[in-house]
């Protein structure tokens, strides 16, 4: 499956209805998910392979993304963290859906997850299963402590309101 962000045109490659509108400070950004690889036209349109997928696009109004620098070489221990996961978040109340996005012309991996509301997201991050599911990042044996130059920059969350 393949993730596509586009923030102006549509690439007629993609058809003509985007599976998501995300808005962000008044800008809009289409999402589009495939089971095709296209080769865009513009090499600045954010494009991704899901190495991981659960749940649906459709239906939430809250989504979520966490940006995560990971270098080449640091790659496959990024993706056996990401592929290991607890999967905690599935079971959440409001949870929709995650895709773990393989980036595909940046250095950066996406983790986006949908949510019923913006309020569903504040609790998950509030609960036991959130705790559990990031409790190793910052010890001996998480990836943050025992592989630290697989990440040549800090992470950042971005929000989405979904139209």
């Amino acid at each position: 499956m393949f993730v596509y962000f586009v923030n102006e045109a549509i690439p007629a490659a993609l058809g003509a209805e985007p599976h998501l509108t995300l808005r962000d400070d008044g800008k809009e950004y289409y999402l589009f998910e495939t089971t095709d690889s296209y080769q865009l036209e513009t090499t600045d349109t954010p494009s991704y392979e899901a190495i991981d997928a659960f749940g649906s696009l459709a239906g939430g109004a809250h989504a979520v993304m966490n940006n995560i620098p990971v270098r080449e070489e640091g790659r496959p221990a990024f993706e056996e963290r990401f592929l290991n996961r607890a999967r905690k978040v599935e079971e959440e109340p409001g949870f929709i859906g995650i895709r773990v996005l393989r980036p595909l012309n940046s250095d950066t991996y996406v983790i986006l997850t949908i949510w019923e509301t913006e309020e569903h997201f504040k609790s998950w991050q509030q609960s036991q299963a959130y705790s559990h599911a990031h409790r190793k990042r910052e010890q001996p044996e998480g990836l943050t402590q025992s592989k630290p130059d697989i990440f040549p920059r800090p992470s950042f969350v971005t929000t989405y309101k979904i139209l």
